[in-house]
């Protein structure tokens, strides 16, 4: 590999399986969490990321992703295009990139008015699939900027989310098509809950070679009793009556938070089997003991 090649790049390369965690950085502007947090994944995972105002205003996530790499841990920096404009994302991967940061995940974020910011006005000056063709080729290739290119810009390992739930599939197929056209090199999905539903999507990946062209890697977040209740008809949607019926009957919080965990741990096991599937990205709201704990029982390594 090139002596460029961040330790995620490496690991894609080899073929080998990937295990990422997500951190949320703190609301505050107390770096203690992060620290935490560093402590308890170092040398359980290969890399973590690192949310951007995904649900919450919080602490800036490339401040947070450089308190984390000070820590050891080799982050992946999201960059949403919901609240900036071209401009700001590409002075964001350049300082990134002097920070010794170039592992990013380019999203569109979630739409204000999912969470509790609804008053805030969004941008979307570009999408996702910009995002990556405009971080792919800065240092030759500047022109949604205005610019020949930025030269010492990059290279970075490029990253973008994968959505298995949502309508309709052959748009989502496209985009999966277009984002690693673009220049992704890893793709994370939506957590995963509906198992008949995500195989039935990854038999069409596969037939369709995108495991080929991107480490694919899927999201597994235990649903957590708030998280449940508060979610919206769309995320409800995903999650199939019987899931749901195995839940809603516990009213202990703690046997609550058991049952997501063992959920977790057989949709791990029965995604294992799919052929192709690189690895998983496992998250858990900052409650740091369940990820740990399915980490550790579902006997994923990060050698």
């Amino acid at each position: 590999m090139s002596p460029q090649a961040t330790g995620l790049q490496e690991r894609i390369a080899s073929g080998k399986t990937i295990l990422l965690a997500e951190v949320h950085p703190p609301r505050g502007g107390d770096p203690a969490p992060l620290r935490e947090a560093a402590r308890l994944y170092a040398g359980k995972v290969h890399a973590v990321g690192v949310s951007d105002n995904r649900d919450r205003v919080a602490m800036s996530a490339l401040a947070a992703a450089s308190l984390l790499k000070a820590e050891g841990l080799e982050p992946i920096l999201h960059v949403t295009t919901r609240d900036r404009n071209r401009i700001a994302l590409v002075s964001e991967a350049l300082g990134a990139q002097a920070l010794g940061i170039r592992n990013l995940l380019c999203t569109s974020g979630n739409h204000q008015t999912l969470g509790n910011f609804r008053a805030a006005r969004n941008v979307y000056d570009i999408d996702a699939v910009q995002l990556l063709q405009t971080y792919a080729n800065l240092a030759t290739d500047g022109g949604l900027l205005g610019e020949n290119g930025l030269e010492g810009a990059g290279p970075f390992c490029l990253g973008a989310v994968a959505s298995p739930d949502a309508d309709p599939p052959a748009l989502q197929w496209l985009r999966l098509d277009k984002k690693t056209r673009a220049g992704a090199k890893f793709l994370v999905t939506q957590p995963v809950y509906d198992l008949e539903r995500f195989e039935t999507w990854w038999r069409e990946v596969v037939s369709r070679g995108l495991h080929e062209r991107a480490a694919i890697l899927a999201g597994i977040h235990p649903l957590s009793d708030s998280h449940f209740a508060h979610a919206g008809p769309r995320a409800q949607q995903a999650i199939p009556d019987p899931l749901a019926a195995r839940l809603a009957s516990l009213t202990d919080p703690g046997a609550w938070r058991d049952a997501a965990i063992r959920i977790a741990l057989e949709t791990i096991h029965r995604l294992s089997n799919l052929r192709g599937i690189r690895g998983f990205c496992i998250s858990a709201d900052g409650d740091h003991d369940a990820a740990l704990q399915i980490i550790d029982e579902s006997g994923l390594a990060s050698d």
